[in-house]
């Protein structure tokens, strides 16, 4: 679905990506795993169109899209659910959805879409015409996972969805992705909690300093020495 292939990325001077390679596959969870700073957001950004100092290839269902506008991408099927949830705080819940649902195939069944949005977090249903601002930091991710959705996706990624949620939040946030990816999306996952990305993951991949340094199974890489002593305190 997603090719990958040497890509490098910048800020202006400043070296963040260095010849990154990885594909993924329909209906796959892929996590990408490492420390702050390793370059991790970098990577979305670069796939949704949003680092214009970037070489190398990037394919989106045989199609190359490293030289598209950041709506276009949209327009193609890839959506990305930033860091820090970005919502319109004074809008209501519902309206929030409705942004979300602005590329023409996704307006024309915008009804049908939110009706499954409420279907999976039901609690939304509830604070339909609540602002946004008002709603705790679990429902917040909800909300902004949710508009994600309401752009019918094709591949969906998330950049860091747990930070800031509790420990019991986090894991039903985990089971959240599990579902959406057994009803058939394909998810692209950036987090720092390396635990439960790579125990959910199909393949994951660690970066650090802007490179790949290891990838495989994620359960497998949850054994290697590595992973244990850099990342799970092992």
């Amino acid at each position: 679905m997603l090719k990958v292939k040497n890509l490098f990325a910048s800020y202006r001077y400043f070296q963040v990506l260095r010849d990154i390679s990885f594909d993924v596959r329909q209906q796959e969870i892929i996590s990408v795993v490492g420390s702050n700073n390793a370059g991790k957001s970098t990577l979305l950004k670069a796939i949704s169109g949003l680092v214009i100092d970037k070489s190398g290839l990037i394919e989106f269902l045989g199609e190359r899209i490293d030289t598209k506008e950041p709506h276009e991408i949209v327009k193609i099927g890839i959506t990305r659910i930033p860091e820090g949830r970005k919502l319109f705080s004074s809008l209501r819940v519902v309206e929030n959805l409705e942004v979300g649902a602005y590329i023409p195939r996704a307006r024309n069944k915008r009804n049908e879409t939110m009706s499954k949005v409420f279907e999976l977090f039901p609690i939304l249903k509830d604070r339909k015409n609540q602002a946004a601002g008002t709603l705790s930091g679990g429902e917040q991710q909800m909300l902004a996972i949710a508009r994600g959705l309401m752009s019918l996706p094709l591949l969906l990624m998330l950049d860091e969805p747990s930070i800031g949620l509790s420990p019991t939040l986090v894991r039903e946030l985990f089971d959240t992705i599990k579902k959406i990816n057994v009803d058939g999306m394909t998810v692209l996952l950036v987090e720092q909690n390396v635990y439960n990305s790579l125990t959910l993951a199909h393949r994951a991949f660690v970066i650090e300093n802007g490179s790949i340094v290891l990838e495989g199974a994620g359960k497998d890489l949850l054994g290697k020495n590595h992973v244990k002593e850099a990342y799970l305190g092992l």
